[in-house]
């Protein structure tokens, strides 16, 4: 007597594996541009002091989403972190601009605006007050 087995169609299965894996990787390339490992700033958060943003630069408030520099002597300035490129968060503030690492955009610390692409539109501004030696968001 001879026992027949039903043929499965492997083939169908691969292909969802396959689908599958590629989502994934898709999804993981998409999370490490746009993370949101932070809670935004809110009103009245203290950013940082005075003393500590440099002349002509800036510092980074990862846990705020902002980034406060100083253009000049006494004059502060806040943007959003996320790049208008592709939403990378911003890592560095260097010879007058705002450095994202994802593709190389680059925004002036007293405005926001796109000094080197591909970003084509500038960082978003926050409203900050300077009370004293604190910077906190208004």
């Amino acid at each position: 007597m001879t026992e027949r087995t039903p043929e499965i169609d492997s083939g169908s299965t691969r292909r969802a594996v396959l689908a599958g894996a590629g989502l994934l990787g898709v999804a993981g390339v998409a999370a490490a541009c746009g993370s949101d490992d932070g809670t935004a700033g809110k009103a009245g958060d203290v950013l940082a002091r005075t003393g500590e943003i440099p002349v002509g630069g800036g510092k980074i408030i990862k846990d705020r989403k902002v980034v406060v520099t100083q253009p000049v002597q006494g004059r502060f300035k806040a943007f959003d972190i996320k790049c208008t490129h592709q939403g990378c968060p911003v890592d560095s503030v260097k010879g007058g601009t705002i450095n994202c690492p994802c593709h190389g955009s680059k925004f002036a610390i007293a405005d926001g605006s796109v000094k080197a692409g591909p970003a084509d539109a500038p960082l978003g501004g926050k409203d900050i007050t300077v009370e004293g030696d604190v910077i906190r968001l208004a």
